[in-house]
């Protein structure tokens, strides 16, 4: 590698004056300061990020951990988190768990260890609790958590309404018709889901409808639980689901098919997170927009202003074909 060393001994000047120059010092004179570039850029010169962070004891780089980057939800934020951070200056560097405690841990030791100014994060499924999250990065690092979040964490926290739009969601399938209606309900450790599942409950309640706790399917936010779990809901006579996610519901689509039921006339369901995928398919899926480019614009803005606090970004009901029995009703509602 070619170190500041290699280039002051091609221009014949001190290695400081080099240093100097490639961090825009106003001591060093421009016509030295282009030489250097120039030499530097002839050379091959690459700058130790991680070097130049440690000694200065700060980074324009923010850390971002996901728990899946190619879910759109999970893209969406990252993106809406950038438009921000890098007009302020900042990179971004990004993790995804994988939904995984160890990976998480890992990522946090490799942003500390790389001494990121702030992370934004969204915890893993295998989380149960923030404990580990505090003991990595300490009071050092500010702390910004989005979607996923563990209340009892202090910093600046960004999230959904998600008791509402899981009310609007269960009681949209209630006047669409639907009267025994079950839920695919994510993993109660998560703050986001257990709230999606009371606002299903209490929709239930205001309509004069039993909740009924055999219908509550738990853990189901990937395709083949939301299939296995839509099958044993049809068995046990649902004929509509509220789906805390929409790659379970799209599992519970596929299960109503295999039992040659028509949807919406004989089998309802409503997603979560509106994936690019719910107005794609036949039939188009009725989903909950969770706003992702916002929420990631909310979260960057707070890590900026270091205001904690709670910030809540609406979601909106998309009303489609997959729980549609009216067309007259076909249209998007706020939650």
């Amino acid at each position: 590698m070619v170190t500041i060393s290699d280039i002051a001994a091609a221009l014949g000047v001190t290695p400081s004056t080099v240093s100097r120059a490639l961090s825009g010092s106003p001591r060093v004179k421009e016509e030295t300061r282009i030489a250097v570039e120039r030499m530097a850029a002839e050379m091959g010169y690459e700058r130790n990020i991680v070097a130049s962070n440690l000694r200065k004891g700060r980074s324009d780089i923010v850390g971002i951990i996901v728990p899946r980057i190619h879910r759109n939800f999970f893209s969406n934020v990252i993106g809406g988190a950038e438009s921000i951070l890098e007009a302020a200056g900042y990179c971004v560097l990004i993790c995804q768990t994988h939904e995984r405690f160890d990976a998480e841990v890992k990522a946090l030791r490799t942003l500390r260890n790389n001494q990121v100014a702030g992370v934004l994060m969204s915890h893993a499924i295998g989380s149960d609790n923030g404990k580990h999250i505090q003991e990595v990065l300490g009071d050092r690092i500010p702390l910004v958590q989005f979607d996923r979040v563990f209340s009892d964490l202090p910093g600046a926290k960004v999230v959904s309404n998600n008791f509402e739009g899981a009310y609007a969601a269960t009681k949209h399938l209630v006047e669409q018709g639907y009267r025994r209606i079950g839920t695919l309900a994510g993993y109660m450790n998560s703050e986001a889901y257990a709230a999606r599942l009371e606002g299903y409950r209490q929709a239930l309640r205001d309509c004069g409808l039993p909740v009924d706790e055999s219908l509550v399917h738990y853990d189901t936010i990937v395709r083949e639980t939301g299939f296995d779990a839509g099958l044993k809901a049809i068995e046990a006579g649902c004929d509509a689901l509220y789906s805390a996610g929409d790659f379970s519901a799209l599992g519970a689509i596929e299960a109503a098919r295999s039992k040659g039921l028509r949807i919406p006339e004989e089998f309802g369901i409503v997603g979560t997170a509106n994936e690019a995928f719910t107005s794609l398919m036949t039939p188009k899926m009725s989903s909950l927009a969770l706003n992702p480019f916002e929420m990631g614009r909310q979260a960057a803005q707070a890590f900026l202003s270091g205001e904690e606090g709670t910030v809540v970004v609406p979601m909106e009901l998309k009303v489609r074909e997959s729980s549609s029995r009216n067309e007259q009703q076909n249209l998007s509602t706020y939650a």
